[in-house]
Parts: C-alpha cells; structure tokens; sequence
C-alpha cells in the first residue's frame, strides 16, 4: 500500500491570513471546527472510518479491488479534494503594482471548477469565470485560476464559493470593482433524488462598478 507522505507543515502566507480574516468577518468563511490533527493523523483516522463505512455495506476489503479503497479515500480527502481546507495551502500570490496603468476590464473565461457538495459530499462540476478592473494593483492571470481552485478544493455550497472567490480577490487588490460567476452541475441532483441530468446552476457576485454599473455589468454577464 502506497504511504502518506509524512506531513509537511505550510505556513500560512500574510496573503492567506488577509483573505482568511476577510471571509471570517463577512460570515462567509467555510464552517470549521479546530480538530488538532496534523493531515497524518486525519489520514489515519479518516482511513479507519472508511474502513467500516465499507464493511458496514457488506463489501469484502479482502479482495484486492477493494482493499486498497478506505487508504484511497483517506488521501483524497486530506491531500486532494478538500485540500482547501487548510489556508497552508493557499497559492503564493503575485501581484504587482499597475504601472501601466490598466483601467478596462481584465477576465478570465473558463475556469476549470471542480468541487465537492457539502451536503452529499458528491462532485460539483462545472466552470467559473472572473473579472476585475484593475485599481493600483494587478494579478498575475493563473493566480485566478489558481484562487477559484483553492477554494474549491473544501466542501462547498455554490453560492458560499462563488462570494469567497470574489472576496478574496477583492481583499488582494485592493478594489471593490470584481465579479465572479460560476456555471456548474451538482451530482447531487444529477445521480441521486430527482436525477436530472440536464440541469446546472448558475451563481453570480457582484463588486463596486460591476454591481453599480449596469453597462459594466452587461458587458461582464455577456461575454462567453
């Protein structure tokens, strides 16, 4: 059986502690309990747990398919899928002052969006885009991508995502003038319950001009 790798111990960025503390303050920081377990010792516990919940549904972890699955599972969740649960994690961010002095509006379409339901802890799948109109500071573009992943990477409702991205980039440079949305399908209403394969769900947040300004914001909602 492949090991977890012994913990690594991230420090937490000034970048990451300012998002943090911002989420926190506007009630939308993701709901977490202090739990005094290093990422070892969630995979051990976490490894422990599945192991019953697969024998509890009567599944053999005696055969070689399946006896590998509580371990798999156990390192998705710490290193993987809800990665973003640890601000340790947060990408190292560049920004830089705006000596061109950019003043139209910067997106970024088509960002990859892959989450987890924290309701029924299956996927939501789908796709963000993000804009802002640059103020004195500008981003470097794959921290964006970068950003929406993190946050993604926690068990998640759409909207809580969709306000985080928004708030942090906000908090990072240092303007109100940003906006996010998201387009996804939730398997929680794809494979389970009404089973609705064609349905998606649609977030939109909205900052400064592009919420004040309904030409700014046509022009954001409009672009593919």
């Amino acid at each position: 059986m492949e090991a977890l790798s012994t913990t690594v111990t991230h420090k937490v960025s000034q970048e990451a502690r300012l998002v943090r503390d911002a989420l926190v303050e506007a009630g939308l920081e993701t709901p977490l309990i202090p739990t005094g377990l290093n990422n070892d010792q969630k995979y051990e516990r976490l490894k422990s747990l599945f192991t019953d919940v697969v024998s509890t549904l009567g599944l053999d972890l005696n055969d070689d398919s399946l006896a590998e699955t509580p371990h798999r599972i156990a390192k998705m969740y710490v290193r993987e899928i809800f990665s973003g649960l640890d601000y340790g994690n947060f990408p190292k961010i560049s920004v830089i002052d705006n000596k061109m002095n950019v003043d139209e509006m910067v997106t970024v379409s088509n960002i990859s969006v892959t989450s987890t339901c924290e309701h029924h802890f299956v996927t939501i799948d789908g796709s963000a885009k993000v804009a802002y109109i640059p103020k004195d500071k500008v981003i470097g573009l794959s921290k964006i991508n970068r950003i929406v992943r993190f946050f993604a990477q926690r068990p998640q409702v759409q909207e809580r995502l969709t306000q985080q991205v928004l708030l942090a980039l906000q908090t990072l440079l240092g303007t109100e003038d940003v906006a996010v949305s998201i387009n996804a399908t939730h398997y929680c209403v794809k494979s389970r319950g009404i089973m609705d394969s064609n349905s998606y769900t649609s977030t939109t947040a909205l900052g400064g001009t592009f919420k004040s300004n309904e030409r700014t914001r046509q022009e954001f909602l409009s672009q593919a």
